[in-house]
């Protein structure tokens, strides 16, 4: 379901984070289209932080990996990787407004990037919005093999010691698959928010820096304590 908002109205950060409390968040058409539409899926993916499964190559690459992962540095050098031309996909989403808008919610400490450098290079990374117990994952993307799923994994520590107890991930896509994201239905999408929004976490808890090493053991005691193996 998707309503078009007028866009001689001014959207405030205050009406942005109540659209995510309600389960609601905005796209637009294209970049040069100045409207926004007012998204709520009928079946929204969900990444449950307890029952990811991380292929064991991928959490070797995070541990041994040269890529520094950054936190909350470089929010428009993220946007213009999330929104930059990839295969398959010459448009994007992600207008002025948009990035107007979460560049407020940025400076209030609202929404987040992780961030995969190499040397002063920035190849890969993610960003999303963080209210109360739930986390909004909104866009990510990679310049080098597996600077994406690097950002995903170091997120997911992340979230999952500061006591997050939901990550949106919108839609569900056979990438994201591949790590447990499941589709739920939105009646019962708005019972696992509601529960998220009812507790508090700190998404720095961890320290801004933190290593692949220490973000792998993090993940790995996640899926130990569901009897995966890390």
């Amino acid at each position: 379901m998707a309503s078009r908002d007028d866009p001689m109205i001014e959207i405030t950060p205050q009406v942005l984070l109540k659209a995510y409390s309600c389960g609601i968040f905005p796209m637009a058409e294209s970049a040069d289209d100045p409207a926004l539409y007012w998204i709520e899926p009928q079946h929204r993916g969900v990444l449950p932080l307890q029952e990811v499964h991380f292929p064991r190559r991928l959490l070797r690459t995070v541990r041994t990996t040269p890529l520094v992962v950054k936190i909350d540095t470089a929010y428009d050098d993220v946007i213009d990787g999330c929104s930059a031309p990839r295969p398959g996909r010459t448009t994007t989403w992600i207008n002025a407004r948009i990035r107007n808008l979460y560049r407020e919610l940025f400076e209030r400490g609202a929404c987040h990037t992780v961030e995969v450098w190499n040397g002063d290079a920035l190849v890969g990374g993610l960003y999303g919005v963080a209210l109360k117990g739930a986390f909004f994952g909104e866009s990510m993307f990679s310049f080098e093999r597996d600077a994406s799923k690097i950002a995903l994994v170091h997120l997911v520590a992340r979230l999952i010691a500061g006591k997050f107890r939901l990550l949106d991930t919108q839609f569900t896509t056979d990438h994201l698959k591949q790590f447990g994201t499941i589709e739920l239905e939105r009646d019962a999408f708005q019972d696992e928010l509601e529960h998220a929004l009812s507790g508090t976490a700190d998404f720095h808890t961890l320290q801004r820096d933190v290593s692949g090493a220490d973000a792998v053991a993090i993940i790995a005691e996640a899926m130990r304590a569901k009897g995966q193996n890390a």
